[in-house]
């Protein structure tokens, strides 16, 4: 039965940089999941490779699919912005394991729909001000930069990604990105264990 590594945490702790290491290691056998958005498209993203981009006028034939396996709704300065995922023939554990990243409620509903041995969470964590500072020069690169969704996004991670929902989920380990060649090898190892079959943080 194969694994599905869901990297999670706060906006602007390195996921993204985190999955592209993770995804270019020598040796790694995992595949990449690419899950929808109805969000516009950012400067330097590609359709398809950080996400599949979705016309919001489309999002109800999703919502009514049995493919529909989680939806997060996300209330922006820009209006409604959706992410989910489908069991659109990309995943299947029989043949293969995986790398993608996810929200502690995408986590959760995942780990409901392929069930809790399959799912393993990756929760990274860097210090509020660095993410803060992140965040910014990552909206400054845009063509037009957007500081109040900045603020929002850094203010509503405090409710989703909440101390009580990280123990409810029973997420055990928490990888601190401080180095990011330090934070990539524990990761990495941990991964290599759960794929030979050990259990290295007791999930």
């Amino acid at each position: 039965m194969g694994k599905i590594f869901v990297i999670m945490g706060k906006s602007a702790t390195g996921k993204d940089t985190i999955y592209k290491h993770l995804m270019e290691q020598k040796d790694c056998a995992l595949k990449k999941v690419v899950i929808y958005t109805t969000r516009p498209i950012r400067s330097g993203e590609t359709e398809g490779t950080e996400y599949f981009f979705v016309n919001p006028d489309k999002l109800p034939d999703y919502e009514d699919s049995p493919k529909l396996i989680e939806l997060r709704t996300y209330h922006t300065m820009l209006g409604l912005w959706h992410y989910f995922t489908m069991d659109d023939g990309q995943i299947d554990l029989s043949v293969q394991d995986y790398l993608m990243i996810s929200t502690l409620a995408g986590y959760e509903r995942l780990r409901a729909y392929y069930g809790e041995s399959a799912v393993i969470p990756l929760y990274i964590e860097t210090e509020d001000r660095e993410r803060l500072m992140r965040s910014v020069a990552r909206e400054e690169r845009q063509q037009q930069p957007n500081y109040a969704e900045v603020c929002r996004r850094y203010l509503a991670d405090e409710t989703d990604f909440a101390e009580e929902e990280i123990k409810r989920l029973q997420i055990k380990k928490r990888y601190q990105n401080r180095d990011l060649e330090r934070c990539l090898t524990e990761i990495w190892q941990d991964i290599e264990a759960f794929l030979e079959g050990g259990c290295p943080y007791g999930h």
